[in-house]
């Protein structure tokens, strides 16, 4: 972690609005994946107002320009509402409801997920609302280690945890190096540039992507080569015809 306090860190210990609760190493990860947007009108949608203080802070950072928008389950959350401030009361689990929510603002820049920490409401949450991030935007879900306590449905390799759930996108970013034809190519692999997963958080940066090309540069190694045909020598895993005819049947079963 860096020593140096950051602005949303320092807002965070000097604060004399509305309570806020997180948990002390989110700073560094805030500031790594949300200072791009700095001095530029960003819109933001916030899963869980709680008591206001987040969308308070999220403001000081972002500037007047920026639209927030807040989703929550209390109905005393409509009392944040400003000017730049929108406030919907219904459940992240509720996909009739974040249709309309999706039907009554404009696409987002910034989505964090810090509402119920349930395993479907995260789920949900994602499968409703991740596309309708921003192509450059970033997709954050905080509070994951609930995946792992056992009040919020959570488990170590428990399945249907959001964790458990979450650990598809990582084959679906490497989907275009698959040699199994049955894994297909999706929006998220074309749509995702990175994946960052830290204690409790869960970060995915979107910007659109082809499929991508091995490229060479450099003067010629060896006696005899050919810059122009160059290719890496990969040996089979396995020697022996045989074993190789098996390993290919078993990777039709996904074995």
């Amino acid at each position: 972690m860096s020593d140096k306090i950051s602005q949303i860190e320092n807002y965070f210990y000097n604060n004399k609005k509305n309570l806020i609760h997180k948990w002390d190493h989110y700073f560094e990860i805030y500031d790594r994946h949300f200072k791009k947007y700095k001095d530029k009108d960003v819109v933001l949608l916030e899963v869980g107002v709680s008591r206001g203080g987040s969308l308070q802070m999220w403001s000081d950072y972002f500037g007047e320009g920026s639209k927030f928008y807040g989703i929550d389950i209390d109905p005393r959350c409509k009392e944040f509402e400003n000017e730049n401030t929108k406030i919907f009361i219904g459940s992240q689990s509720d996909r009739k409801f974040l249709g309309y929510v999706k039907d009554n603002i404009p696409p987002v820049d910034i989505l964090i997920d810090d509402g119920g920490h349930y395993m479907n409401q995260q789920i949900i949450l994602f499968e409703e609302l991740f596309g309708y991030v921003k192509k450059n935007g970033v997709y954050l879900c905080e509070d994951t280690h609930s995946s792992y306590w056992l009040v919020f449905g959570g488990g170590y390799k428990r399945r249907g945890t959001f964790i458990e759930y979450s650990k598809n996108f990582i084959d679906m970013l490497n989907a275009f190096h698959s040699e199994q034809s049955k894994y297909k190519i999706n929006n998220f692999t074309k749509s995702v540039n990175s994946i960052h997963y830290y204690d409790s958080v869960l970060v995915i940066e979107k910007r659109k992507r082809e499929k991508p090309k091995d490229v060479v540069s450099g003067i010629i190694s060896f006696e005899g080569e050919k810059k122009e045909n160059y290719k890496p020598n990969y040996k089979p895993f396995f020697k022996n015809k045989y074993l190789q005819t098996i390993n290919r049947i078993l990777r039709l079963f996904n074995l």
